[in-house]
C-alpha cells in the first residue's frame, strides 16, 4: 500500500519545562494524532562509506534518506514502512510502502516482493542496488503527536528518550542503545503543508527566547560513531 506525503518540517530542542509550557498553551487547539503516543523505531540504510549521511550533513539543496520505520517494536506479522524521505529546497516528500516485517526481511534476503505501487518499489530497488545499501543505524524515540483541530495539515510532534545504536540492526531486536540527550530534553517538530497558523506563530514569538533551532541533528548523531 503506497503512501506519499509532502510538507515543510522544522525542528527545535526544548526542555521539559518548555514542553509543558507549550503543551498547556496549545491544548485547546490541538488534538491527538491517530498514532497518539508511540515509540517510533527506525533503521537507516547507507553505503559502506556513509555517503548518504555525509552528503546530508553538508546541507545540500537536495538529499534523500532510506529507512525502515515501525510504530513500537514489531513482530514478524506487524506492518512496517519502507520509505524514501526526500528533501528539496526545504520541502520534505515522503514516499513509502507498507509491508509486514516478514516481507521486508525476505526483501533484504534478495527475495522479490509484490506491492500495490510498483513505482515506489522500483525507486527503492534502485537505491539498494545502485548504492549497495545496508543497515547502518537504529534510531528510536518516544513520540507524542498532535494536529490542529481546524487544519489537519498542521501537526506538532514531541520526541524524547532518543536512542541510537550501530549493532543489532533489526527493528525486532528491541530498544537498547545509547541516549543522545538528557532526560529533560525534547525535540519539537512542526510539520505543515503551508504556513504555520497565526496562533502558533504567536506562541513561538512569545517563547522565542527559550527555543533553539536544531538544524544539525544528523551531525550530532553521526559524531557518536
Amino acid at each position: 500500500m503506497p503512501e506519499i506525503f509532502r510538507r515543510v518540517e522544522k525542528k527545535y530542542i526544548i526542555s521539559k519545562i518548555q514542553f509543558e509550557y507549550i503543551q498547556d498553551i496549545m491544548k485547546d487547539r490541538m488534538i491527538d494524532d491517530s498514532f497518539g503516543k508511540s515509540k517510533i523505531c527506525n533503521i537507516y540504510f547507507d553505503t559502506n562509506n556513509y555517503d548518504l549521511i555525509s552528503h546530508s550533513i553538508q546541507k545540500p539543496i537536495y538529499k534523500d534518506k532510506i529507512r525502515l520505520r515501525s510504530y513500537n517494536i514489531p513482530t514478524n506479522k506487524d506492518y512496517v514502512f519502507l520509505e524514501i524521505k526526500r528533501k528539496f529546497d526545504g520541502v520534505v516528500t515522503k514516499r513509502r510502502i507498507k509491508l509486514r516485517l516478514e516481507e521486508v526481511n525476505k526483501y533484504f534476503s534478495r527475495e522479490k516482493i509484490k506491492t500495490n505501487d510498483s513505482q515506489i518499489q522500483n525507486e527503492i530497488d534502485y537505491y539498494f542496488e545502485h548504492y549497495k545499501l545496508h543497515p547502518t543505524m537504529f534510531l528510536s524515540y518516544d513520540r507524542i503527536a498532535y494536529y490542529d483541530k481546524n487544519d489537519y495539515n498542521f501537526r506538532i510532534t514531541f520526541d524524547s528518550n532518543i536512542i541510537v545504536r550501530n549493532y543489532n540492526l533489526k527493528l525486532e531486536n528491541g530498544n537498547e542503545g545509547q541516549h543522545i540527550f538528557e532526560e529533560d530534553k525534547y525535540i519539537m517538530e512542526l510539520k505543515t503543508l503551508g504556513a504555520i497558523p497565526l496562533w502558533f506563530v504567536e506562541i513561538l514569538s512569545k517563547a522565542k527566547y527559550i527555543l533553539v533551532d536544531f538544524q544539525n541533528m544528523e551531525k550530532h548523531i553521526h559524531r557518536l560513531y
